[in-house]
């Protein structure tokens, strides 16, 4: 799953090439309407795709930001402002192209989901290969309550402290420490992909409870969790089974990957083992990690 450099990395991208334009008319995939009919909540999230297509006609796109691992599309028509909410799921992908041929990638062609035409004649399209993406048109951010749920932004000023609050409260006090950062209600954005990182270059056990680690452990292993976000976003992101830049870019963050996915210790060559924590593989190395 796109984690908060990715999520960077496609709003980065997206913004410069979508702001100022406005929708003319909405596709929806066949397969989205399908489901939508059968009562599941696939990509289009809240509404009827009827809804979801009569409300984003004539809208203009005013802002385009992140939010941890959502992108925020600040919309307006008639001087009234809307957000559409993106998260990208599993292997949700944006695309700013001419024609929908122009999508190299077949599998990203074949799972076109939401077509966008500009009224310069552009497209703005978004293909998800798995479909637990979502786009969410509220008027505000308040209309989504588990919005107003997550986590300071990593890089802001309050968010060590924040982090080392929750950290002490009974829920988490006794979970393992990669949960705790992994949850979006305490630490914004941070997945299994950089969790395993920085668990490693902190040589901390994944599995360590919260409570054994000591405040200064604490304070170090946030910031570096801020130190591996970066370093990803500046890399534009890792590339990882489905996720890709806008128009398929990669990014190289996978190539300075030290754990994740490692069969290997880069340090002390032993073999490395993995564990399921908060439902997700745990990669980390038995010798150097406590």
């Amino acid at each position: 799953m796109p984690e908060l450099p990715e999520v960077e990395g496609v709003v980065r991208a997206l913004a410069p090439v979508a702001i100022g334009r406005t929708i003319l008319k909405v596709i929806i995939s066949d397969v989205v309407i399908e489901s939508k009919a059968q009562g599941k909540e696939a990509v289009i999230k809240g509404m009827t795709t009827d809804q979801f297509i009569k409300n984003m006609v004539d809208m203009k796109i005013t802002d385009l930001t992140r939010r941890s691992k959502y992108i925020y599309i600040a919309l307006q028509r008639e001087g009234i402002e809307y957000l559409l909410v993106s998260h990208l799921g599993m292997s949700g992908a944006w695309f700013t192209v001419n024609s929908i041929d122009e999508i190299v990638e077949l599998k990203f062609r074949r799972h076109i989901h939401v077509i966008f035409e500009m009224t310069d004649g552009g497209l703005l399209v978004y293909s998800d290969i798995r479909r637990f993406g979502e786009l969410r048109l509220i008027n505000r951010e308040a209309d989504h309550p588990p919005l107003l749920k997550m986590a300071p932004e990593p890089f802001d000023d309050q968010a060590c402290g924040y982090f080392l609050d929750f950290a002490l409260k009974p829920k988490y006090a006794k979970r393992a420490i990669k949960d705790v950062i992994m949850d979006g209600h305490v630490i914004s954005g941070c997945g299994n992909i950089y969790a395993t990182e920085a668990l490693y270059r902190m040589k901390i056990h994944p599995g360590r409870k919260a409570e054994r680690i000591s405040l200064k452990r604490k304070k170090e292993l946030f910031n570096v969790i801020v130190e591996v976000l970066q370093e990803s976003i500046d890399a534009g992101g890792s590339t990882i089974s489905d996720y890709r830049n806008i128009n398929g870019e990669a990014g190289t963050m996978q190539n300075r990957l030290e754990m994740y996915g490692r069969k290997n210790c880069p340090a002390c060559n032993n073999e490395t083992k993995s564990m399921k924590i908060a439902g997700r593989t745990s990669v980390y190395c038995p010798r150097c990690q406590r």
